[in-house]
């Protein structure tokens, strides 16, 4: 299973989801209201790559990371 990685200010341990692509991950969350905050302002990595697309391939060995934006410098 692919693993969820929640960064920064996001405060969540990762879990393991059983997703085709992103557009299922999206779904996932659908009703955790606390998370429906923050993924449009999220930037989302597969792998260290970041990416756009919800229809992007999801392998069971990827890495999923969210990244929240985050203030500094």
């Amino acid at each position: 299973m692919a693993k969820v990685e929640f960064l920064g200010p996001l405060g969540r341990d990762s879990i393991e989801v059983d997703i085709k692509n992103l557009q299922e991950l999206k779904e996932y969350f659908k009703e955790d209201k606390a998370l429906q905050e923050w993924l449009p302002i999220c930037a989302v990595a597969v792998n260290d790559t970041l990416v756009c697309s919800l229809d992007l391939p999801i392998a069971p060995e990827d890495k999923i990371s969210l990244l929240p934006p985050v203030c500094g410098g």
